[in-house]
């Protein structure tokens, strides 16, 4: 039984476009995206994971689940913004990046996961988190945070707020293949639900929002009912040894953030596809007719743009859009 991953139809023709020359690879756009963990009131089965599933109307990845999450905001390294958390210094030394850019990764998967999931990790002081999140006026600057009509830093400020970059771990980086014309480079952190906020469909990319298990999720990709991106599906993997939400979060200190990125390569007339360190995602391709009509139909209409969409990949690989 075929499983869920998500694997365009296009991509044999795109990567030997792009070994002939006939294409170039698109800079990934800088995102992140957020795994939001909560624990069983009961304390079994271990931390649920929320995941949205994105619109069959999407251009990239219709109908796959993944998590809150999209791309940097050319605002994200605003330096006004209310920091509280370990400083950017260190979180650049972590990330693999410069601090501005740090500053910029973090400030997009806090950004993301409240214009997403109506989540806000931040607080008034270096120790407390809001509670509530509703009513007009929070509405109104959600609305303008989505829109771009406002940036996130001039958010928090007014409302006296300080970001909380403690309350997150970086768990992994992913970034899109070559030869994908959207292509991302995205950070993957872990963060848990804070007391007194509830998640909401707050994203206009996703039509259902569901809260969890990973086990639950990876079977139910192995079955071919769900469909993922192999980012999502790694992370949720690697989240299944933890028993509680805390446990996953002190385990994200250590985690390896090397970047993962697929390779191609032709075996006679085959076309080989592998995530290094991930086996299960490899991808063997003979030569089809259909691989012509791909072609023929990207020659007949521009290639798309690599302009944000808002929301994996995650992602691209996952998370962001």
């Amino acid at each position: 039984m075929p499983n869920g991953q998500w694997y365009p139809p296009e991509w044999p023709v795109r990567i030997r476009a792009l070994a002939a020359g006939e294409i170039t690879a698109m800079t990934p756009r800088r995102a992140a995206t957020v795994m939001l963990l909560r624990d069983d009131p009961a304390g079994h089965g271990g931390p649920s994971v929320h995941m949205l599933r994105r619109r069959a109307s999407m251009a990239f990845a219709a109908g796959a689940y993944a998590y809150p999450g999209g791309g940097v905001d050319p605002r994200d390294d605003d330096g006004t913004v209310g920091w509280a958390g370990p400083g950017r210094d260190i979180w650049a030394r972590r990330l693999g990046v410069d601090p501005a850019s740090a500053q910029a990764i973090v400030c997009a998967a806090v950004r993301e996961t409240y214009e997403e999931a109506g989540v806000l990790l931040a607080g008034e002081t270096a120790g407390t988190v809001v509670g509530d999140t509703t009513g007009d006026d929070w509405e109104a600057d959600h609305d303008a945070l989505a829109r771009h009509e406002l940036s996130f830093a001039s958010f928090l400020n007014r409302r006296g707020l300080v970001l909380r970059s403690d309350l997150l771990g970086a768990w992994a980086r992913w970034i899109t293949p070559e030869f994908e014309p959207r292509r991302y480079d995205t950070w993957f952190f872990v963060a848990a639900l804070p007391p007194g906020q509830r998640t909401r469909n707050a994203s206009t990319e996703a039509d259902r929002t569901v809260w969890i298990r990973p086990a639950e999720a990876t079977e139910a990709y192995d079955r071919g009912e769900l469909l993922m991106m192999p980012p999502t599906v790694a992370t949720l993997r690697q989240l299944q040894s933890y028993g509680t939400t805390a446990e996953a979060l002190a385990g994200s200190d250590g985690r390896d953030l090397t970047p993962v990125l697929a390779t191609a390569r032709l075996e006679g007339e085959e076309l080989v596809l592998s995530w290094p360190g991930h086996e299960e995602f490899t991808k063997r391709v003979e030569p089809r007719s259909s691989e012509q009509k791909e072609k023929q139909k990207e020659n007949q209409s521009p290639s798309p743009s690599p302009s944000p969409s808002r929301g994996q990949g995650q992602s691209p690989s996952g998370g962001s859009r």
